[in-house]
């Protein structure tokens, strides 16, 4: 059955061609209680083979910024569908099919290292052979929010034109809000949840973002029903480039959107450390925070020479997000100790401010 909130561009992108190209996908759970979250990141590089950089990757980011990360050199044990989301890669496996989504009991028992992800569950395991160190995870989902209003059809969250291969990367969130239920074994120490926070975004295309940065928050403090992602970057348009941001929220129901077609939207972000963001358009202001005082974790991505550790994230952020009417009603004011921040690409020496 099709997900009713199942978002354009949910489905792999992958022409079958030999130009360069990546898609990641991005899953998160988020412990409110605990203070923690748990995100996995995965993605697929150049997939015909036999290229410089083909192969995939799954890293996580776990409790207290802690990272694990694993290389899957073998791009024919990746699967993806076109029309619906899902993807999974096998790393060690006594199956002899072709890889495919799989039943969790079934995977359990025969995948001994990989993952699989659709819109509706999340399952894998992965240990680095080096220090021992494992994570092993198997949970339901249920979607909330996909991105838009929650009544009408899906967006684009780049806008009407991310169909068409003008805008590059392509940046989609699959799920601004859901619940997770299930366990996460980090290390030895099962985690179990019911109804967790969870969210879901992707990437993909055939070149690599310069810079960026992004915050991210469905935890926030007596705010059940709040979902945030907000972000900027340089992309490249056509023969281009250019710096483009948005703050984009679920709120009760109703989709809050302050993107460069229909909002003025500023910043100013430090290489590490603060996020400030401000936008207004013909309804409302909009301004949001983030903080840390956390190092943060080196995350790998996509670059154009491969995998490299080029963003730093913290899941630890505080957030704090601030919703008006022009005439200067308050209709929101919300805070978090568990917002995602992140900083990425170069450079980062100084401030960026626009």
């Amino acid at each position: 059955m099709k997900n009713p909130l199942q978002t354009p561009h949910s489905g792999y992108h992958w022409d079958g061609s030999s130009s360069r190209f990546f898609e990641g996908w991005y899953y998160r759970v988020t412990l409110p209680e605990l203070g923690q979250t748990f995100a996995f990141m995965y993605s697929i590089e150049d997939p015909l083979g036999n290229q410089p950089y083909s192969g995939g990757s799954a890293q996580i980011l776990g409790p207290d910024d802690e990272h694990l990360w694993r290389t899957f050199p073998d791009v024919t044990q990746f699967w993806a569908t076109k029309d619906r989301l899902g993807l999974g890669h096998w790393r060690k496996t006594d199956l002899k099919i072709p890889p495919q989504e799989l039943d969790a009991e079934s995977f359990e028992q025969s995948v001994k290292e990989g993952y699989q992800a659709t819109d509706i569950f999340n399952q894998g395991y992965l240990q680095d052979p080096v220090t021992g160190n494992a994570c092993h995870w198997n949970y339901q989902i249920k979607p909330v929010y996909g991105w838009g209003n929650p009544h009408q059809r899906q967006q684009s969250t780049a806008g009407l034109l991310s169909s068409l291969q003008i805008f590059e990367p392509g940046w989609q969130v699959l799920m601004a809000h859901g619940l997770a239920t299930g366990w996460i074994d980090w290390q030895g120490q099962r985690y179990y949840f019911t109804d967790a926070p969870a969210y879901g975004e992707k990437n993909w295309g055939r070149s690599f973002p310069q810079k960026w940065f992004w915050l991210n928050c469905n935890g926030f403090s007596d705010e059940p029903d709040l979902a945030l992602t907000a972000g900027g970057g340089k992309r490249g348009v056509l023969w281009w480039m250019e710096s483009v941001a948005m703050i984009c929220f679920h709120y009760r129901g109703q989709f809050y959107e302050f993107v460069p077609w229909n909002s003025q939207v500023q910043w100013q972000i430090e290489p590490w450390g603060k996020w400030q963001m401000q936008a207004e358009n013909s309804q409302f202001e909009v301004t949001l925070s983030g903080t840390t005082d956390q190092p943060g974790t080196p995350l790998i991505a996509p670059t154009e020479k491969g995998l490299a550790y080029c963003c730093r994230d913290t899941m630890n952020g505080r957030a704090r997000l601030e919703l008006r009417s022009r005439g200067g009603e308050k209709i929101l004011e919300a805070e978090s100790e568990v917002c995602g921040l992140e900083v990425g690409g170069a450079p980062w020496d100084e401030p960026w401010v626009q």
